[in-house]
């Protein structure tokens, strides 16, 4: 017999859709940091995404004469979603987007363009322009930005298929940290907003979907946990309590209190 979880699990389904491709799962987990492709291959699986994303310039998913990511990941099981993580000019950043997609990776592609050493935050003069010119390509372009509501607007017009604003400095764990912000990209877009960097355990995830994020990106609370694989479970239990929570409509905040059982009928 199915657990209630996942019998709610059932009901509530429901995919989530970038440019007619259908994702079943709204935690998409990253590749990096693991101690070894089997550990990384175990995360994945625990976490029950089936997205997976992998920096194209740091895990060879390209040469299959050495050690490959996807001998141990199934492209036919998980959607391989290449990023351009580790560029920080819109030349680099172009570079390894069309050797993925030559390579016969994907054509959607999560972009990256740095702009700091220290923050790891994108430069968004460059990170607009890589994605006008990848659109222009046909390219799927979900770029990895800032949390202003500004930006965001700006790479949609500019031909990003979803936005993927961080919720803090990549690898920080500090989690969501500006939630008002992330509401109002919710407002101004109308592609799918991902959260993307920043998360430190499930409750972030959780405060992620409640807010209406279509999904959440996640590596290293994953990869630097003490048990990655409890973690990944974890997580996947958060992302679908969050979901729920934000279909379910949360009653208003309110400053006083207000009683849960009716007055009316009250012995005297």
């Amino acid at each position: 017999m199915k657990s209630s979880i996942l019998l709610e699990e059932d009901k509530m389904a429901d995919s989530l859709i970038i440019k007619g491709i259908e994702f079943k799962s709204r935690l998409w987990v990253g590749t990096g940091k693991y101690k070894s492709f089997e550990e990384t291959a175990r995360a994945i699986e625990a976490s029950g995404t089936d997205v997976v994303t992998v920096a194209v310039r740091r895990v060879n998913i390209i040469d299959r004469s050495q050690e490959n990511l996807l001998d141990y990941i199934d492209p036919k099981k998980y959607k391989i979603l290449p990023n351009t993580a580790g560029c920080y000019t819109v030349e680099d950043a172009l570079r390894y987007a069309r050797l993925a997609r030559e390579a016969g990776v994907s054509d959607m592609i999560k972009l990256e363009v740095i702009g700091d050493d220290k923050t790891l935050f994108p430069d968004v003069c460059g990170l607009l322009k890589a994605t006008e010119i990848l659109a222009k390509e046909g390219f799927i372009v979900l770029p990895y930005t800032n949390d202003d509501p500004i930006t965001a607007k700006r790479l949609v017009d500019a031909g990003a298929a979803a936005v993927m604003p961080l919720g803090a400095p990549i690898g920080s764990g500090l989690g969501i940290r500006n939630p008002y912000n992330i509401k109002i990209i919710l407002e101004t877009v109308n592609v799918p907003v991902i959260v993307d960097a920043g998360v430190g355990t499930a409750s972030d995830v959780a405060i992620a979907m409640e807010l209406g994020c279509d999904a959440v990106l996640v590596n290293t609370a994953i990869a630097g946990a003490k048990d990655p694989i409890m973690m990944a479970e974890a997580l996947k239990h958060a992302c679908i309590a969050g979901r729920l929570a934000y279909k379910a409509g949360r009653i208003p905040k309110k400053l006083y209190a207000s009683a849960s059982s009716p007055i009316e009928g009250m012995l005297i």
